[in-house]
């Protein structure tokens, strides 16, 4: 009896075989009605045309042209200011044209489920969504897909922030380009391209990752894993034929009806989790689009592997900025209070701390999310106050307010003083405090023998005394160090403290892979 697949597969070959040839000059779809262009620097616009085809794109007074070759084409535009709207035109044989177009800031969002969680599920989302029309920001969404080879194109377009579109698009996206729009009052651009429990692997080249020996792994591993997926893929497919086979001769015979055998559960060729698969899908189709920067919100799937993070996290931002080919503005979210409690160890807090790690990192921002958490769910929903303190964060990093205050207080140095530890912090703002006029929680102690005790703690001056009777001689201090912590170390402007620790003893994640 024929394969059933094989026939099917061979009428898939043959409809693409008759897929007409492309002819006209084509627009990548960043480049739809209602695009926003970054300002102030050369501007990659690019598409598809026959070989040998003259390509001249023009905006705003700015033209360049090329010539198609493979099938391709692209040209850069000098910087503009921002402004618009303006409309692009392409000529070749015929005039493309492309309307509604701003220059203005554009950012990409990404991450997992927190990045992709939408504003109809956040708070106030009915009074969100009513006010929610802002037609100098635009927004372009990345489908979830997966892919073992970079991709060129994307199926999405640009849409004006209204009522109507802001509803599925990212919350945490959304807040920030709102906020940022308030304060810089220019167009925003934001794309959104996440995927909700993904792993920070999935993000990252596969160059990248093979190239460095700690993460070379990740590769090789899950390479093995598509193996015997598609093994198992085959294995199902030839029970299925054998099944059909027999299914007719039982017909036949009059017997009764046998079910079809039960297909995988899973193909780890399309899965969130594969090394370098949703770069490949989601990334690199919107690269070389010029871009202010990033904002990312994930760690939730890497914290079994906190250690690791430290340097996957870091390689992930340095090979987007390599991709792209400018240190482009990387910010990011610090994980937020939730009983996660893998394997039964709290390991958030190290991932927390890997993310500290990765500000030593230039034009990176991070906002702290400790006190806006939920205990009971993976998935806060105020997502307002972690799009403003991103906001803050670009305001700083990015847009050079000097003196502003963008973040809580951070850990610097620590001193012994008569069997007490004081600590002193950067981001003071314009002094400490305990939130709610309480005294301050969150705070162990410990010494030599590494056994932490529950610490006393006190504000003097810009600096935090700790102290606890059980502990005669400490040599250690850790603050806000669970997964759940009961905390409240904030400074004057509102913004909490990070979690951090001035000890370096191994933690529980340092041998996971």
């Amino acid at each position: 009896m024929k394969n059933v697949f094989a026939s099917i597969l061979g009428i898939a070959l043959l409809s693409a075989a008759a897929a007409p040839i492309m002819a006209d000059v084509e627009l990548h779809p960043l480049f739809t009605d209602n695009a926003v262009l970054q300002q102030g620097m050369p501007i990659p616009v690019w598409g598809w045309a026959d070989d040998g085809e003259k390509i001249t794109v023009s905006i705003a007074g700015k033209t360049a042209e090329t010539t198609a070759k493979d099938g391709k084409w692209m040209v850069k535009l000098d910087a503009l200011e921002a402004g618009g709207p303006y409309e692009m035109t392409v000529q070749s044989d015929k005039t493309v044209a492309r309307k509604n177009i701003l220059i203005g800031e554009v950012w990409v969002c990404s991450g997992q489920s927190n990045m992709q969680w939408n504003v109809q599920n956040s708070n106030n989302a009915e009074q969100e969504i009513q006010t929610a029309n802002y037609p100098l920001i635009r927004l372009f969404s990345v489908p979830l897909t997966c892919s073992g080879r970079p991709q060129e194109n994307v199926d999405a377009k640009w849409e004006l922030c209204t009522s109507e579109t802001v509803p599925g698009f990212s919350a945490v996206a959304y807040f920030f380009g709102r906020e940022l729009f308030k304060s810089i009052n220019i167009p925003i651009g934001l794309i959104h391209t996440s995927w909700g429990g993904s792993s920070a692997e999935a993000w990252t080249t596969r160059e990248t990752l093979e190239n460095n020996p700690d993460l070379k792994y990740l590769v090789e591993r899950w390479d093995g894993l598509v193996k015997e997926s598609d093994q198992n893929w085959k294995n199902y497919i030839d029970e299925l034929n054998k099944w059909r086979e027999q299914a007719l001769e039982r017909e036949q015979a009059g017997e009764r009806y046998v079910y079809p055998p039960q297909a995988p559960r899973n193909d780890n060729r399309h899965s969130n989790h594969r090394p370098a698969g949703l770069y490949n899908a989601m990334i690199a189709p919107i690269i070389p689009y010029a871009i202010q920067g990033a904002i990312w919100y994930q760690g939730e799937s890497n914290a079994g592997r906190a250690y690791q993070y430290r340097t996957l996290f870091p390689a992930m931002i340095q090979d987007w900025r390599d991709q792209w080919g400018y240190d482009l503005s990387f910010l990011f979210v610090q994980l937020a209070n939730f009983e996660a409690k893998w394997g039964g160890v709290d390991t958030w807090p190290e991932l927390r701390e890997a993310q500290t790690m990765t500000l030593e990192m230039p034009k990176t921002g991070m906002a702290v999310t400790i006190d806006i958490g939920n205990p009971t769910d993976i998935h806060p929903r105020n997502k307002q106050d972690v799009g403003y303190r991103l906001a803050l964060a670009a305001r700083k990093v990015t847009y050079g307010e000097d003196n502003l205050v963008y973040s809580g207080p951070m850990y610097k140095s620590m001193k012994v003083e008569d069997g007490k530890i004081r600590l002193w912090f950067d981001c003071v703002g314009s002094g400490l405090m305990a939130q709610g006029n309480q005294p301050l929680k969150g705070f162990t102690i410990a010494g030599e023998d590494k056994n932490f005790a529950p610490a006393g703690a006190r504000i003097e001056n810009d600096t935090i005394v700790v102290w606890s009777q059980d502990v005669k001689n400490p040599v250690a201090v850790r603050y806000a160090w669970q997964d759940n912590p009961e905390c409240n170390l904030f400074n004057k402007q509102g913004l909490p403290a990070s979690p951090f620790r001035t000890d370096e003893w191994p933690g529980v994640t340092v041998d996971n892979k």
